[in-house]
């Protein structure tokens, strides 16, 4: 599985905070074999979070995009519309099974507004920006993306299984 981890974040993108979110991401995703192709820190400005994303999934050098940050409540949090904007099919189940998990911490995950979906042959799944919240949110899909991944390559066999943990 190839990956993308784009971390969307007003600070990071001018080296006033360290992107912890980002490698966390890069760490989780290293437990399912699943190889960094691409990174950037981009800012909280909705047409570059969705011009990156839709030129890496138009690449077609990845299977998966995983999203960092903007996702909360705040005027500057457009990751969800941005990521909207390029999809092509919603998968909200991963942002659903994603926000169950975190209310099993904390009531305010309930304001994380991340989705999830597909462009091309591409999964995007949006995680919240604190590396906690990348964490938690990350740990209840890790399990099910590679198996999407082979869906929308089309070499998943029976749909009816359910992945090994």
């Amino acid at each position: 599985m190839k990956a993308g981890v784009l971390t969307i974040s007003d600070k990071a993108s001018k080296g006033e905070r360290v992107d912890t979110s980002g490698a966390a991401i890069t760490e989780l995703l290293s437990t399912i074999k699943a190889s960094i192709e691409r990174t950037d820190i981009v800012p909280d400005e909705a047409p570059q979070i969705s011009d990156t994303i839709r030129s890496w999934a138009d690449s077609g050098d990845l299977d998966l995009i995983i999203t960092t940050g903007g996702t909360g409540l705040s005027p500057r949090d457009v990751t969800p519309e941005a990521t909207a904007e390029v999809i092509e099919r919603p998968a909200p189940g991963l942002g659903e099974l994603m926000r169950s998990e975190g209310l099993k911490h904390t009531p305010m995950a309930a304001l994380s507004r991340g989705v999830a979906g597909v462009r091309g042959r591409c999964l995007i799944v949006n995680l919240p920006g604190s590396e906690k919240g990348v964490r938690q949110s990350l740990a209840a899909v890790i399990d099910i993306l590679p198996h999407a991944v082979e869906i929308l390559r089309d070499r998943a066999g029976d749909h009816t299984s359910t992945p090994s943990a």
